[in-house]
Parts: C-alpha cells; sequence; structure tokens
C-alpha cells in the first residue's frame, strides 16, 4: 500500500450507460469482474479441526469479500470502502455491522412480520468486537468510509459464529484493496475442569469458567482482548491469553496465504496534508511552555484544564492564522494537536509523572456511600477522582427476567436472565448537551460498558435468588473509566440490597503510554498508567479494563490504538490492575464488606402457596379474575411452579398480607364439608345433559357430573330414562377425587343393590336410605 499526496480532485469517465464514475473506482471495478479467482485455504487448528476460508466465490463486487467455514457453521463477510474521504474527516469512519439470520439457523423470526427486524444488543456487542480487532490495523491517516458486514450463511449451534466472523473479516479486508496492516486472528479461549480449551463448543461452554475472546497478529501482538470469567484465578487467566495468542498465529498465517493468492494490490490514498516544518516549530514556539505549566499544574481538574488548553490553543490557532494566512485552518489545528500529544506523552514518559500529579501506580481519592434514599431496594454511590455513579437496585418477580431470543440461545446465549445491568450516560456528565430519556436510546458505547460492567459482576450473584435483580448505573460525572465505576458502585448497591453476592467486586482501568521506533515500528519504551483518566485515554495507546475480586478475576476488556501490544505488556498490565483491584476493594470494605443481614421493610417477599387441584378453579377465578385482582389490588404477581404450587411475589410485606387474606377470602367462599371416602350422601339434581346429571351434595358445591354410566346398573343413553327430574334427591356413593383433575368420583350404580348403609344428608340431618 502506498499513501501520496495528491490534489482530491478526480479523473472521470462515463460508462455506456451515462453513468458517471472516479476513474480509479471503475477500474477496480472491472478488474475485479475479470481477474477474481476462487481461492480456499485451511488452517489445522491444535483441536485437530479445520477453519476454512474461500474468496472469490460471493459478494465479488465488494472490495473484498470471504467465507470462513468451521464445522457446519458459515460466515460471508464483505469490505467496502469510499474512493473519498470527506475533506475535513480526522479519522477513521469504520462501521461494522453483524446481523444474527433466523434463516441460517432453520427459524423463522417470531415477530408480527416474520422478518429481522432492529439490531439487539447481542448483534452490537459483536459488531464492537469486530470493530476493535480491525480498527488498529489502518494506516494512520486513511480517514476513508470503510463497512465491514457479517452475513451468517449458517449456523450449526455448535460453533461460535461471532469468532468466526472476526476471522472472515480479517480474511475479506487482506484480500481487498484497501489498505490494511493485517492479517489479525481471533480464538475463543474456556477453562473446563482446570484445562484451557481452544474454541469450545457450545456445549462445553455453558461448563467453561472462562469465556476469552484474543485477538492477535502475525507477530504475537495482542490486538482485542474480551472476557468473562467465573472468578478465574489470575495464572490460569495469563495462562489463556498466551495460548490464544499461540493459536492466533496458525489462523494468520492461513489468512496471509490467502491473501497471497487471491489478494489484490493495495490502491493509493490520499492522506490530509502536514504542516510545513516551519508551521510546526512555530506552534512549539508560541504553546509549548505555556502547555507545560498548564500539564504541571496539579491543581487543575478536568474542567479547568480542558479551559486552559482551549485558551492556549485558540490563541495560537488566530496568531497561526495570521502569519500563514495560505495554510489550511484544519492543517494548523492537527498540527497543534499532535504537537500537544507528543508533549502530554513526552512528560509521562520522561518524568513518569501525570498531568493530575499522581506516580503511575496511583489511584485516585476514592468515597464511597450506600443507603441513598429509603424508597430505593439498594443503592451506592461511588466516587473516584471527577468519576461519580450511582448504583440502584430493584427487585422484580421471576417473571420479569430479560428473556432471549431462539436465534440468540441457538447461538450460545441465555435463555433468561435473571441479573441485568443497565448502564446511562447522559451528556451533563461530561459538561454536554444532548438527548436524554427514552426517545435517545442507548447507543453503542452505554451498550458495551453495560454490558462489561454486568459480566463484572455477574459471578458473584447467585444464579438461584429468587427474585429479579435490575441493577442501574447512571453516570453523573466522567473523567475516565466510568465503566470500571459501575462495577464498584454496583457490587456496594447489590450489598445494600441484602443480596447474598459471593464476594464483593471491583474494577479499573489500566493504560499506557509509548515510544515507537520509527522504522521498525516496535516499542522501545513505555509507561502502564493505573487509574486512567479521560485526557490520558484519548491521547495514550490503551485502554484496559479489568474487574473482579479478591480471589480472580471476572471480566476483561481491552482496546488497543497501536497495531498490536507484546504480551509482555499485556502481562505487566495484568498484574498492575490486579494490585489496583485489591487496593479498591479494601477502601469499598470500609463502607460496607458484607451484605446487609437487617431486613429493610421496602423489600420485595417471596411465599410459595400450596393449591389443590380442586380448589384451583376457585383461586385462580373465571378467566383468571381473582389472579387479575390480586395483581391490580394488591399489587403482588402469581406464578405457576407446577400444578399444585404457585410462587406469590409482593413489592413489600404489607403488600403480601394483603393479598394473603384477599386469597383466605377466594377460598372461604369454597369452604365445604369434608366427604368421607365410601359414604353414602344425598344429591340434588341440578341439570340432566346428553352425559348425565350434574348434582350437588351442598349448596356452596360446584355441580359435578355423574355420568350416565353410573346412574344405573343398566346402560342409559339419556338420565330422563330413568325419570329423574332437575332438583330431585337421590343417593350416590362417594370414591374420592380424581388424582389428575381433581373432579368428585360419584356412583349410584353401586347402590342399586339393597343398601344397609346411613345415607348422609349435608343438607340436614342422617336418614337411612
Amino acid at each position: 500500500m502506498s499513501a501520496v499526496h495528491v490534489s482530491r480532485s478526480r479523473l472521470y469517465s462515463r460508462n455506456l450507460f451515462g453513468t458517471q464514475y472516479r476513474s480509479g473506482r471503475f477500474d477496480r471495478l472491472r478488474a475485479t469482474c475479470i481477474a477474481r479467482h476462487e481461492s480456499t485455504v485451511h488452517a489445522p487448528l491444535s483441536s485437530g479441526k479445520k477453519l476454512e476460508f474461500q474468496s472469490g466465490k460471493y459478494a465479488r463486487f465488494a472490495d473484498g469479500s470471504a467465507v470462513a467455514s468451521f464445522g457446519e457453521t458459515a460466515v460471508l463477510v464483505t469490505a467496502v470502502s469510499k474512493a473519498k474521504s470527506s475533506p475535513t474527516a480526522s479519522f477513521l469512519p469504520l462501521t461494522v455491522d453483524y446481523r444474527q439470520k433466523a434463516a441460517a439457523a432453520g427459524r423463522i423470526p417470531t415477530n408480527f412480520l416474520r422478518r429481522e427486524l432492529g439490531t439487539s444488543e447481542r448483534e452490537i456487542l459483536t459488531s464492537r468486537m469486530i470493530d476493535r480487532s480491525l480498527r488498529p490495523l489502518f494506516p494512520e491517516g486513511y480517514f476513508y468510509e470503510t463497512q465491514v458486514v457479517c452475513n451468517l450463511l449458517s449456523v450449526d449451534g455448535v460453533n461460535d459464529p461471532e469468532v468466526l466472523s472476526i476471522n472472515a473479516a480479517s480474511a475479506a479486508l487482506a484480500v481487498s484493496d484497501i489498505p490494511w496492516n493485517g492479517p489479525v486472528a481471533a480464538v475463543r479461549m474456556g477453562l473446563i475442569d482446570n484445562e484451557v480449551v481452544v474454541n469450545p463448543t457450545r456445549r462445553e461452554m455453558a461448563k467453561s469458567q472462562l469465556n476469552l475472546v484474543v485477538s492477535a497478529t502475525l507477530q504475537n501482538l495482542v490486538v482485542m482482548l474480551e472476557a468473562s470469567a467465573e472468578n478465574v484465578y489470575q495464572q490460569d487467566f495469563l495462562k489463556a491469553i498466551k495460548m490464544g495468542v499461540k493459536e492466533c498465529q496458525i489462523i494468520a498465517r492461513t489468512v496471509e496465504t490467502l491473501r497471497k493468492e487471491a489478494g489484490k494490490p493495495k490502491r493509493e490514498y490520499v492522506t490530509l496534508q502536514s504542516g510545513s516544518e516551519e508551521l510546526l516549530s512555530a506552534i512549539k514556539l508560541m504553546s509549548e511552555n505555556r502547555l507545560r505549566a498548564i500539564l504541571r499544574d496539579f491543581s487543575h481538574d478536568k474542567i479547568s484544564r480542558d479551559v486552559a488548553i482551549s485558551t492556549v490553543r485558540n490563541d495560537v490557532m488566530e496568531k497561526m492564522k495570521a502569519h500563514f494566512p495560505e495554510t489550511d485552518t484544519m492543517i494548523i489545528s492537527e498540527s497543534f494537536n499532535k504537537f500537544f500529544k507528543e508533549l502530554f506523552r513526552k512528560l509521562i514518559l520522561d518524568e513518569e509523572i501525570r498531568c493530575d500529579g499522581r506516580k503511575l501506580t496511583d489511584i485516585r481519592k476514592i468515597s464511597c456511600d450506600v443507603d441513598l434514599y429509603r424508597p430505593l431496594h439498594g443503592s451506592a454511590l461511588f466516587q473516584r477522582g471527577q468519576t461519580q455513579v450511582v448504583c440502584t437496585v430493584a427487585f422484580d418477580s421471576p417473571e420479569s427476567a430479560l428473556k432471549s431470543d431462539p436465534v440468540s440461545i441457538l447461538m450460545g446465549g441465555l435463555k433468561a436472565k435473571n441479573f441485568f445491568l443497565h448502564y446511562e450516560f447522559p451528556p451533563y456528565a461530561t459538561n454536554e448537551t444532548g438527548k436524554v430519556g427514552p426517545g435517545s436510546n442507548a447507543g453503542r458505547r452505554e451498550l458495551g460498558h453495560g454490558a462489561l460492567a454486568e459480566k463484572g459482576l455477574r459471578p458473584v450473584v447467585p444464579s438461584d435468588y429468587p427474585f429479579t435483580i435490575r441493577l442501574t448505573s447512571e453516570v453523573l460525572e466522567s473523567n475516565g473509566s466510568s465503566s470500571m465505576a459501575s462495577v464498584c458502585g454496583g457490587s456496594l448497591a447489590l450489598m445494600d440490597a441484602g443480596v447474598p453476592i459471593s464476594q464483593p467486586a471491583a474494577g479499573v482501568a489500566i493504560g499506557l503510554v509509548s515510544r515507537t521506533n520509527p522504522e521498525t515500528q516496535q516499542i522501545e519504551d513505555y509507561r502502564i498508567l493505573t487509574d486512567l483518566l479521560g485526557i490520558e485515554d484519548y491521547l495514550g495507546d490503551m485502554d484496559f479494563k479489568l474487574a473482579g475480586t479478591k480471589k480472580g478475576i471476572t471480566a476483561l476488556q481491552a482496546d488497543f490504538k497501536l497495531p498490536g501490544v507484546p504480551l509482555k505488556i499485556i502481562m505487566e498490565s495484568v498484574l498492575q490492575a490486579s494490585d489496583a483491584k485489591s487496593h479498591i476493594l479494601d477502601i469499598m470494605s470500609q463502607t460496607i464488606n458484607k451484605p446487609r443481614k437487617d431486613k429493610k421493610d421496602i423489600w420485595p417477599v417471596s411465599e410459595k402457596l400450596q393449591v389443590e387441584a380442586h380448589k384451583r378453579a376457585k383461586f385462580i377465578g373465571l378467566g383468571g379474575a381473582n389472579l387479575k385482582k390480586l395483581t391490580a389490588e394488591a399489587g403482588v404477581q402469581i406464578t405457576a411452579i407446577d400444578e399444585s404450587t404457585y410462587s406469590i411475589f409482593a413489592p413489600n410485606q404489607s403488600a403480601m398480607d394483603e393479598a394473603k387474606e384477599m386469597i383466605e377470602q377466594f377460598m372461604k367462599q369454597e369452604r365445604e364439608p369434608e366427604l368421607e371416602f365410601g359414604a353414602i350422601y344425598k344429591a340434588r339434581i341440578v341439570e340432566l345433559k346428553e352425559t348425565g346429571a350434574l348434582v350437588t351434595l351442598y349448596p356452596t358445591m360446584v355441580p359435578t357430573l355423574l355420568h350416565n354410566s353410573q346412574l344405573d346398573v343398566r346402560k342409559v343413553a339419556h338420565p330422563s330414562a330413568l325419570g329423574l327430574e332437575v332438583g330431585q334427591d337421590i343417593s350416590i356413593k362417594y370414591f374420592g377425587r380424581d388424582p389428575v383433575s381433581g373432579r368428585m368420583r360419584l356412583s349410584r350404580k353401586v347402590l342399586q343393590s339393597p343398601a344397609s348403609a346411613i345415607v348422609k344428608n349435608l343438607n340436614g340431618t342422617p336418614s337411612s336410605s
């Protein structure tokens, strides 16, 4: 690939139909249609299975396309990049779209239209994971709109399509003419019975203590990490990362082979013109001392520091426009940004002092508070520096659990979640304006941060808890690591709500500032930063988030701006994060160190109720009227556990007491005398039917059917054949209730022989038959 500085104007050619094409784009399309040939390669994995890549057969109008197959799961990924960038672009507008197709799993969507609708949370999280694996390998200065689309062709319900999509995307970009410094490869690692498993199946993942995705390059450099774990020990975690990077080499080499066989030459592209040496020198002369003084003034907070830097920027920009009137304003702005970034990083690398005065491993001041407002089931405030998060816990019935769609379940998702975390990041948290409320919708960033915080806490929450738990984390101030603050605040709120978590959990973000060799692009010097600030995240090379307990690790997410980071730095980051995590847990324990035992009167309650089979109709009511009445008036929810057991959920004890009174009233209406098995009773006929006579033994009884076969020793087609009439009293024998339906078993036929027993009349005194 090559980057050339040329005019942004393009020659145009016109095809036979009069449509204009940029000449470079037209040539590429023509070359694609003529020269593209099919190519297939295989990656022999250490497990003995093969990962297959195919290119040149599908979607040949795309700049690059590839199909990756593993088992019976296949994914088609296409990559297309525009030939012209926006003149004001200063970043890579990369879009990754991963969609779960019901047809690929042999299913039909269950919505009203029976087709795929909006993007699901799982699709968004997978798209983010693919994006984070690809983005660091695009060349610096490539600002052309690029789209990667992952299309599931088939899903066998055994092998993972998500990690397969990363590998297919790598292959699609590798064979395309899009400038990209790949390939990259990805594997999923599990831990089953203390053994690390590479690319476990869906059923194996259900037993795994670890779910780790590793993306790495040919040079053993890590590009992306994503993990959730059941309190996995640090040494097991590091072992899984090392094995994952090693396995990635097999796949990356196979993608490189495919590129050599079927890849197209990389296109030339235009980079944003850089400022002249004279301009850079002038900016440095006018701003270095002022910026250095700001970065060494440790009394600044986020807002005051940003205002001071903005003041210097505006002053320098005005003077540079006057001295270099022929230079574009954007070039001046980017030149200032570049110099400020270099200065910021140089001060950390050379002096090992950060802009807020902390040393490399220092953590900002932490304060915690719980039980903020009485009506809340659980609440906590967590403050770390200028990052402030309020977490609240709400309990509800098991029916409120978050249900997954059938396709997500087939692809390895949970059937239902009784614990979930919702993360909110309103614009005022960073002194900005924007949409809030239901109409704003959670963006990809909010969903990603919420999912990470949920992973960090899920392993410590009991899976058999009788209530559904919704944990809400609202960021009120943000200056770095708000998702890890959500783990800390969420842990405090869960303990305040009395949830019997196994251990408290905490999280921390780790950063990186490095100096690379201009020729080899290898890291020569670096500093790892604990408890990342927002400005350090923006100007640094890494955002490494780790959550866990004192025992082990529960979640990890690592993003890199460099085209790969050595394993040595990854290992050091895990160790540094683990030390910081333990320190934060010690501070949190001073506020609350175990789940609350004293019960709040606003906590919900749940009880089980046994209802005999023959009493279910009265308990439920006609058309469920009684259950609806309980929900509307007492606010409780009734859930059937089995045929005779029901669970009652009430938002508080007073609601439970009210519901019990209502249920007692329902059952009181059906209070009946105890009937004796084998006894003879007087029954009154209330209706004659084709199949028999409806009778009652006492006034409040629900009529029950005395079948024709039990009316007489003779075969009877209709009760009237025996001269029976409505209102007539007859003698019947009681044989208990049917164990399945709960209906009475009655017979008149057995009494046709001379009777010697006493006939009991429940409406009056006993009399002989």
